[in-house]
């Protein structure tokens, strides 16, 4: 009887390292996400008008959320999904969130981005707005999308909380293929765009040019 049930169990042991190695060795066969980024595309502002260098302090940026995540969102005839198998390699609102600074940074204009705990004059405070960030369908789901991105912006001086600007800014570039290869190009130029207009306007609304 004890040779029996050494043998039992010798055989489920046996069938449960079968088991184990055989999704082991599924595994590596999972087809992998792509991973992608936006953001990185040379930001080019208009020249501002001459004046002193200026602070501006910017709030977290607010973003929509079913855009914010590290999944891409699509819209087609007012129905939203996300592409498969492909994500931003960080989440969307992170990544705009450096590509925000990266653009202040880059610009040789007059208003230099304040970060929190900083110790500088700040005289404009940025809130931000992402209200659109997908790449839209508009021609069908098989042709090639254009990439919206939406951004309301608003500027307050931060002596007395005066509204100095309230503004929408808007770019849509359309895909070169409907590919996520080719659209998230689109990302990255419309980001590209908007951020440029964004910076050029908070370089026109410092002190001793509008107020």
């Amino acid at each position: 009887m004890s040779r029996i049930r050494n043998f039992a169990r010798l055989t489920a042991v046996a069938a449960l390292a079968m088991g184990l190695s055989a999704c082991i060795s599924v595994f590596p066969k999972t087809k992998p996400v792509g991973l992608y980024r936006f953001g990185e595309a040379e930001v080019s502002a208009p020249k501002g008008p001459p004046g002193a260098m200026f602070g501006v302090l910017k709030a977290p940026t607010v973003f929509t959320r079913a855009a914010a995540s590290d999944r891409i969102l699509t819209s087609s005839q007012g129905q939203v999904a996300y592409i498969a198998d492909a994500r931003w390699v960080s989440a969307a609102s992170v990544l705009f969130e450096e590509a925000v600074a990266r653009a202040f940074e880059n610009d040789p204009g007059r208003a230099r981005l304040i970060g929190r705990g900083e110790v500088a004059k700040v005289d404009l405070v940025l809130r931000l707005e992402v209200r659109t960030f997908e790449a839209d369908y508009v021609n069908g789901p098989k042709a090639a999308p254009e990439v919206v991105v939406r951004v309301r912006g608003v500027l307050n001086r931060n002596t007395d909380r005066a509204l100095v600007g309230d503004q929408v800014f808007e770019a849509r570039v359309k895909a070169a293929d409907n590919r996520v290869s080719a659209i998230v190009p689109a990302y990255d130029k419309a980001v590209a765009q908007v951020l440029g207009e964004i910076v050029a306007w908070a370089n026109a609304a410092g002190p001793g040019i509008a107020g």
